[in-house]
């Protein structure tokens, strides 16, 4: 069966640098992405303590999911990382390196838009190694009060999104994209992150979003009928694109490519992770799959793993909770 997925890895073809500021922090972030061997993965290095390990972008190593995705390891921590975790996918990078000099991914504009115009200006470069991908064959459930994701087989990788807001000016907003880097481009990389003025007021006296600004987020108004950034929105549903956007960057975290269709109701990162969780958990609801090149399509070659021996690729999960994980039968 012919499939949407290119069979072969990529890296960049050269390294792209960048400078912003962090959200949380508000310190200056100098970021550099490099071109990483097959089979590298992403890998995140912190140039400015003395440590020399790295932190795999993989679901084991997420630390913390409040107001954003954490990653971190014995020696140090990396958060925010989903937008240029979305940037990279989208871009259909597999291995790269990422130094920063910082406990933060610079938010830039608080889109994946930065992130992905330097990968275009450098481009990528195919590499001798081929895909693994995870195909989800039968259903998965996640639920978490009112917030809930399912997985089920899908001939690509699919992503539906909604949210529903009590308020003017998002009220209710669905969004589907299906992945593939021209789409990306256009319809997800510009989307901001978003709050109540509020909100950010609440987390600036906390000491947090101390490098938030209208630069960086959208702000809604006290009237939940506007916002505050001059320029507007970018889209008329850039909330719920957004939202899709950090779910696409957070399921990198898997370490593959995926077949599967995504869908999603009210979640947020937490409920991301836990949506990997359940997938680990659920092995026999998947197996991961190599592939090959057939003519000028990418066909799956053979099955390199599946059921329960396949688990330990995807993570260890050693914070799944029984019964959040529901296959069909």
């Amino acid at each position: 069966m012919s499939i949407p997925i290119e069979p072969f890895q990529h890296t960049l073809r050269a390294t792209v640098s960048c400078c912003g500021v962090g959200l949380h922090s508000g310190r200056t972030v100098n970021l550099s992405i490099k071109p990483a061997p097959v089979n590298n993965g992403i890998r995140f290095f912190r140039t400015d303590i003395s440590s020399k390990k790295h932190v795999q972008a993989h679901m084991d190593k997420v630390v913390d999911t409040r107001l954003a995705t954490t990653l971190g390891n014995e020696d140090f921590q990396v958060s925010t990382t989903e937008h240029l975790l979305a940037a990279l996918q989208g871009f259909g990078i597999d291995n790269a390196n990422v130094e920063l000099d910082s406990p933060e991914v610079p938010i830039m504009d608080g889109s994946a838009e930065p992130f992905f115009q330097l990968l275009k200006v450098t481009g990528k470069t195919r590499q001798n190694g081929l895909r693994r991908v995870l195909r989800i064959t039968r259903p998965i459930y996640y639920r978490d009060g009112d917030k809930c994701l399912t997985i089920s087989p899908y001939n690509g990788f699919k992503v539906t999104g909604e949210i529903s807001f009590d308020d003017t000016i998002i009220k209710k907003q669905r969004f589907t994209f299906d992945l593939c880097a021209d789409r990306f481009g256009d319809e997800i990389a510009r989307a901001r992150t978003f709050g109540y003025v509020e909100q950010v007021e609440e987390l600036w006296a906390n000491g947090l979003a101390l490098g938030s600004s209208l630069a960086n987020v959208i702000a809604i108004h006290w009237n939940r009928k506007s916002v505050l950034n001059e320029d507007g929105l970018r889209y008329h549903d850039e909330f719920i694109r957004h939202k899709v956007l950090d779910l696409l960057g957070d399921l990198a975290l898997l370490g593959c490519p995926v077949l599967g269709h995504v869908e999603a109701y009210k979640a947020g990162h937490a409920q991301h992770f836990g949506l990997m969780q359940a997938i680990a958990a659920s092995p026999s609801c998947w197996d991961i799959v190599a592939m090959k090149k057939n003519g000028t399509h990418a066909v799956l070659d053979k099955v390199a793993a599946r059921s329960k021996s396949a688990s330990s690729l995807l993570m260890p999960f050693f914070n799944y909770k029984p019964g959040a994980a529901v296959s069909a039968v």
